[in-house]
């Protein structure tokens, strides 16, 4: 049996603070398992080790952790001591020239194995009527441009951030990569994720016909900003199996492989190619 699970965090800028409060939500989840054999696949948020502060504090912190990459180790040792499958939100990975960030997400099998990373591409430089007003990832995150997938025993996981979900072509191809989930770790503000954040989510599972993990930040963080929820994990047919609206917490579903199967062939979506 296999058991996909999203955790809603209220992430602060204390990064130990953050890995207490991910494990707390870890150890309900596999005490919940007793002497059952199953098998999960956990989606942390966006910033999930250190939010609620400015994108050159993200900065600062990646530059700190290069040497020893603490912060990838952290989420290794968590999904190794939880024995679960854990796709680690995003965390700032310095680059090369040393002036720029990746956002970062980062998969670990429950032995603790990085098998694969992607930083986030598509970049949250907007304008928003939040008490941010202005949102400029760009000035110190560098843009990823390549689409990952992660390949367990368990299913073929393809990763997204946040942002990523307002750009279908991304989802299409990590759906031709073979993706039967696809995660999407947030901090979707409140603004936004009133109106879009279920529509958009929705609208990508039933495009291509996959399981949807949605994990996110929620509520007012330590610089003010305001984030959305409503952590959910969505069926190939478009239907929430399961939502968190508010508050920190860890929702749980089935993965039934034999259901993104059914759905695909009753319903194949092949797509055309059009001309000029």
């Amino acid at each position: 049996m296999v058991k996909i699970s999203a955790i809603q965090l209220n992430s602060t800028p204390n990064v130990e603070q953050n890995i207490q409060t991910i494990a707390n939500q870890l150890a309900k989840l596999t005490q919940t398992s007793n002497s059952e054999e199953v098998d999960h696949i956990v989606v942390l948020p966006e910033c999930c080790l250190f939010f609620g502060v400015s994108d050159q504090a993200q900065l600062s912190l990646a530059q700190r952790s290069k040497s020893h990459n603490e912060l990838q180790y952290s989420l290794s040792q968590l999904a190794k001591q939880y024995k679960v499958t854990l796709i680690g939100g995003t965390i700032p990975i310095i680059t090369d020239g040393g002036n720029k960030f990746t956002n970062t997400s980062c998969a670990f099998n429950s032995l603790g194995e990085l098998i694969t990373t992607y930083d986030k591409i598509h970049l949250f430089d907007v304008n928003v009527a939040d008490n941010a007003k202005t949102y400029c990832e760009s000035r110190y995150t560098k843009a990823g441009n390549k689409a990952c997938i992660a390949k367990t025993p368990l299913a073929t996981i393809g990763l997204s951030v946040c942002f990523d979900i307002r750009f279908p072509l991304l989802y299409q191809r990590l759906s031709e990569l073979g993706a039967d989930i696809i995660t999407v770790p947030s901090a979707f503000t409140r603004v936004t994720g009133k109106v879009h954040w279920q529509t958009l989510l929705q609208a990508r599972a039933i495009e291509n016909q996959v399981y949807i993990i949605a994990a996110g930040q929620e509520g007012v963080h330590a610089n003010g900003r305001e984030t959305w929820g409503h952590s959910m994990i969505i069926s190939p047919w478009g239907e929430i199996l399961s939502c968190i609206e508010q508050g920190e917490g860890i929702i749980t579903s089935d993965f039934i492989p034999s259901e993104i199967q059914r759905i695909r062939t009753s319903m194949p979506l092949k797509h055309a190619l059009i001309s000029n």
